[in-house]
């Protein structure tokens, strides 16, 4: 395995914690800033809606740089988001900290994907970059349960220092590891790239993306009053509850690269199939904790698994547009959070209950299917070139 991967992971890994870590911290942030969950749930939504801003206002600014200067720029915007949560004095502070560090987000995947497919060989380009996202996963394994239990020891934000640490640790990584390529050649520049977006093809994959990851994050982003004040579990039971669901991220995305590497869409269908019922069994069963705990694993292996394929089918159909295609993804994967996070918030602001973000969730995934649908069918009355574009040489 390249060692430029695992920087790339590296650097997932402490993006992974900023977006994710907030779950386990809902509550404590909301009773300590004096604001409603729901409320609370706009860091969420905010922060998603500043990837999409970073991922489609930064991309074409650094798609020209070299790949290693990029990302690194990209980390010093990460670090200095995170110090000023650290230091945020209340809700307003804590939100713009969210956004800055956001900002980083898109652009660092939609340039590190493109990097990362590129220093592996054709056949394994999906394995690739299911290791890069493997930094959020890991994030979710490791970091989101152990940032949980520093907030709820120390407050939330000893938290956001330890992820600024993490951000800096990250870009030494990059700064070691990360090959000094020359950036992707293109033909005519941001004009080549906005070409992607002529592809029926490549906005049936965003929308996938928006439909199947939102499904996903908009259940989780609540699962923590769900498992508190549905399922029975105490306060501290809830990071290792995390960690459970972090080793099916994990798990998931591993087993989702190799699949999608062999059969993208097959492997697309049933992934998204299995999301759906699974949300569906989570919200009967949430009145179990084992019932619970099992569907908070399964929930997580099938809705990462997802990620792999959902980002290697916008780049099949981006011929030559890899990089602003790539962060377009990156994109729609925020407005799927946003939008999951969004109406699950107004379903429990409307009084259906701690549940509802699963049901929220299963509809999202259902919605996702029927796209996936739509795009084979477009596929087969109107066939596209289905090969992998071939990405710059690296070194």
């Amino acid at each position: 395995m390249p060692l430029g991967l695992l920087a790339l992971a590296l650097g997932g890994f402490g993006i992974g914690l900023t977006e994710f870590v907030i779950a386990g911290l809902l509550s404590t942030v909301a009773g300590d800033l004096g604001v409603s969950i729901p409320t609370a749930g706009y860091l969420i939504s905010g922060y998603a809606l500043a990837v999409v801003v970073g991922a489609l206002g930064l991309t074409p600014v650094l798609g020209s740089w070299r790949p290693k200067r990029a990302l690194l720029v990209l980390m010093v915007l990460f670090v200095a988001g995170n110090v000023l949560s650290a230091v945020a004095t209340g809700y307003g502070v804590l939100l713009l900290g969210r956004v800055v560090a956001a900002l980083a987000h898109g652009a660092f995947f939609g340039i590190g994907s493109v990097l990362a497919a590129s220093l592996v060989p054709a056949d394994r380009r999906a394995g690739a970059i299911s290791v890069m996202f493997g930094g959020l996963t890991l994030a979710n394994v490791l970091g989101v349960p152990l940032g949980t239990f520093v907030g709820q020891q120390w407050g939330w934000r000893a938290t956001f220092a330890v992820i600024a640490v993490v951000g800096v640790a990250a870009a030494a990584g990059i700064a070691a590891l990360v090959p000094d390529a020359a950036a992707e050649r293109r033909e005519a520049g941001l004009r080549t790239e906005l070409a992607a977006f002529r592809s029926g093809q490549v906005w049936f994959s965003l929308g996938m993306t928006v439909l199947v990851f939102g499904g996903m994050f908009g259940a989780f982003m609540y699962v923590e009053p769900l498992l508190t004040r549905v399922s029975g579990f105490g306060e501290s039971a809830v990071p290792w509850l995390l960690v459970l669901f972090g080793v099916g991220l994990f798990a998931g995305n591993l087993l989702g690269g190799r699949w999608a590497d062999r059969a993208l869409n097959r492997t697309l269908v049933w992934l998204t199939l299995a999301l759906a019922v699974s949300l569906v069994a989570f919200a009967l069963l949430s009145g179990t904790r084992l019932g619970s705990a099992a569907m908070l694993l399964a929930m997580g292996f099938f809705g990462f698994a997802t990620v792999p394929g959902l980002q290697m089918r916008v780049l099949e159909h981006a011929t030559g547009a890899s990089t602003m295609a790539s962060s377009a993804n990156i994109a729609a994967f925020n407005v799927g959070n946003f939008l999951g996070v969004w109406v699950s918030g107004l379903a429990i602001a409307a009084g259906l209950g701690w549940t509802s973000p699963l049901w929220v969730g299963a509809a999202f995934a259902a919605l996702g299917l029927l796209v996936l649908g739509l795009a084979a069918r477009a596929q087969r009355a109107r066939p596209v070139r289905e090969d992998v574009p071939e990405p710059a040489p690296v070194g």
